[in-house]
């Protein structure tokens, strides 16, 4: 299979080695303050957007446009909560729990709810004219759905209102050195959300791929016109880490989005994420973070 440009070689080379000497150097990535540096970020038990609004606001003012959280609306201060996405993936969601998301996101201004597409329609009747945006994904979680299927989806979803699609490319293809699938994949669901103005965050699903498959599954979703690369499912063996976040970062660029996900569940993590290049964060142990609470790594 061609490339298409992609020079494989020289370009994981060059951005590999770069990494690594920012990361494994002695150093946290460039622009990078640290996590647990000056403001107690290591031993803080709440969520950022709640519990350290200040500090928010000053990545906010950095370039970062949402950051996603899942605790009580009014413990978010009203100049944050444009900047949220509330989310709620789990297979078990109720009708009565996605109702809930929708009240909190609308009574608090919050700027996306982000539910499973069976919802989508739900959320959507109930949040019209509000301001709150409604996210969805597909081919959630594993990814090895037919691009037909995948761009159908797609379609599905923003008629019944979503705005913004994270979907999960074929991670098998990929591995299999089948990068016009991969691309054509991923285009074809750009292709539908763009046609309706929606935005495409593709998840590579990091913890599955080796960093020379990383660099190449951003560049491929580059190249098919996503709007985003994103980490993780949370339904992988591992989730977001900073390594793979600055990774993504230099691969993309600074133009394009990288979202971390997956087993974030402090405030610190989140920190890091952001510091490494993030400019949105998935974390559905929002809960536990704003009530200090530990428990197992949730999926989102």
């Amino acid at each position: 299979m061609t490339t298409q440009g992609l020079d494989r070689d020289a370009l994981v080379e060059a951005i590999t080695r770069q990494i690594l000497a920012s990361l494994q150097g002695g150093g946290a990535p460039v622009g990078a303050a640290g996590a647990g540096a000056a403001g107690g970020c290591a031993s803080c038990t709440r969520s950022c957007a709640a519990g350290c609004p200040d500090k928010v606001r000053s990545v906010v003012a950095g370039g970062a446009s949402r950051v996603e959280y899942h605790g009580p609306g009014d413990d978010v201060p009203t100049d944050l909560a444009r900047y949220i996405d509330h989310t709620l993936l789990k297979p078990d969601a109720t009708a009565e729990q996605v109702d809930t998301l929708c009240r909190e996101a609308r009574d608090f201004h919050f700027a996306a709810v982000c539910i499973n597409p069976t919802w989508v329609k739900r959320a959507s009747e109930q949040l019209r004219g509000t301001g709150v945006a409604v996210a969805s994904v597909i081919g959630f979680p594993f990814g090895a759905g037919t691009t037909a299927v995948k761009a159908m989806e797609t379609r599905q979803a923003v008629r019944d209102g979503a705005r913004e699609i994270d979907m999960v490319i074929n991670i098998g293809a990929l591995k299999s050195g089948m990068y016009d699938a991969v691309r054509d994949d991923i285009a074809a669901v750009s292709d539908a959300c763009h046609e309706a103005g929606a935005l495409n965050k593709v998840i590579i699903e990091a913890a599955l791929l080796t960093d020379e498959e990383k660099v190449i599954a951003c560049r491929l979703a580059q190249q098919a016109k996503a709007d985003y690369v994103k980490t993780s499912t949370g339904y992988a063996s591992g989730g977001a880490t900073v390594f793979d976040v600055a990774l993504m970062r230099e691969a993309v660029g600074p133009r394009m989005g990288v979202k971390a996900a997956g087993g974030i569940r402090t405030a610190e993590d989140v920190n890091e994420m952001i510091a490494a290049g993030a400019t949105r964060i998935g974390a559905s142990a929002g809960v536990k973070i704003v009530t200090g609470e530990r428990g197992p790594r949730e999926q989102y």
